[in-house]
């Protein structure tokens, strides 16, 4: 699909410098774009790339000089990072537009479907589930009974949502994604065997969560695992039973959380975290990557770094001794030497 510089501008609210009749028809970086490419200039690092792109139409700030002359046309903007952002929202919300059930696709007669949604091929929809409106449903999910999506959720190909579970509005789940399986429950038995525990409850997903590639969100033993609105998970994450993820909360790749955990709002985690079962994480909590947070975070707003996980202060002073230990073990040794010496000289001198 194209679009003409004047038509961009509009969108953007933004003044067109040059050709506004010019056309594009796709997005690239500054430094790579060829002719038909709609680009931006936003770091001025990337500055001297505006002058010898082959880009057809750039969006750039309102306050940028020209210091010789652009072959492309110019869109004038306030902001050329959050202007482009859109565009490229706008961009894949064309390119995933899709409508219509594929066939062979498998759809109970007791699910609801709501308006202007895809149904992709090979998908699975089971008895008794609810599907709002402006749903995606790409080809090879497996949505199973009784589950209930919200409108405008988006399942992309292989993502698994188990039985009896909600999924709010705008939720996105990528691929290999599994949402419901059993909690990680074995009760021990007196031979050095384990019994299953029966998983009975749910996961419950809010609004405008997006949830990454072959990240698995446990159902709770009893009750509902809930993840709140807002919340960003990475791809291959470990989300056990019954925990609780505060809203507008991050996590990072590789992330394992244990069950019952709760974490607060705006909690941000980077990757290869692991955190204990059964503790929680207060609201604003900054967890650096590679972390062990192995007790309850209750100080609000706060960074914490290391294995087990200590105030980031903390750790960096701690690292900072460690990088001095060879010097340290040195001056050691020379006071154990004259240490040595005075007793020496004391004994001799009695």
């Amino acid at each position: 699909m194209q679009f003409t510089a004047q038509e961009i501008g509009f969108m953007l609210n933004g003044t067109v410098e040059g050709d506004p009749k010019i056309a594009v028809d796709k997005l690239a970086k500054i430094e790579e774009a060829g002719l038909g490419s709609l680009s931006f200039l936003a770091n001025p690092k990337y500055e001297q790339f505006i002058y010898s792109t082959a880009a057809s139409i750039i969006i750039v700030n309102h306050d940028l000089v020209l210091t010789a002359p652009v072959k492309a046309t110019l869109i004038r903007v306030e902001n050329a990072y959050s202007s482009f952002s859109v565009l490229l929202e706008k961009y894949n919300t064309i390119k995933l537009n899709k409508t219509g059930v594929e066939q062979p696709s498998f759809v109970h007669p007791t699910a609801s479907i709501g308006d202007n949604c895809y149904i992709g091929a090979f998908a699975y929809i089971g008895p008794g589930v609810s599907i709002g409106r402006q749903c995606k449903i790409y080809p090879n999910a497996y949505i199973a009974d009784n589950v209930k999506l919200g409108n405008n959720v988006t399942l992309f190909p292989g993502v698994v949502v188990y039985f009896d579970c909600v999924l709010g509005d705008n939720v996105i789940v990528h691929s290999g994604a599994i949402i419901g399986s059993d909690g990680f429950g074995f009760a021990p038995n007196a031979d050095g065997t384990y019994n299953k525990i029966a998983q009975i409850g749910n996961v419950v997903i809010e609004d405008d969560v997006e949830i990454g590639s072959n990240t698995t969100i446990d159902r709770a033993t009893m009750g509902s695992t809930v993840i709140r609105k807002g919340v960003k998970l990475d791809n291959l994450i470990q989300v056990a039973h019954n925990v609780e993820l505060g809203a507008n909360t991050v996590i990072a790749a590789q992330t394992g959380i244990s069950g019952s955990t709760k974490i607060g709002e705006n909690v941000i985690i980077g990757g290869q975290v692991g955190v204990v079962g059964h503790v929680t994480i207060a609201r604003g909590t900054q967890v650096q990557a590679q972390s062990g947070v192995s007790r309850s975070i209750t100080e609000e707003n706060k960074k914490w770094m290391g294995s087990p996980a200590t105030h980031l202060n903390n750790h960096m002073r701690s690292q900072v001794v460690i990088g001095r230990l060879p010097e340290l073990e040195k001056k050691i040794a020379e006071l154990e030497k004259i240490v040595a010496e005075l007793r020496k000289l004391n004994e001799n001198s009695i």
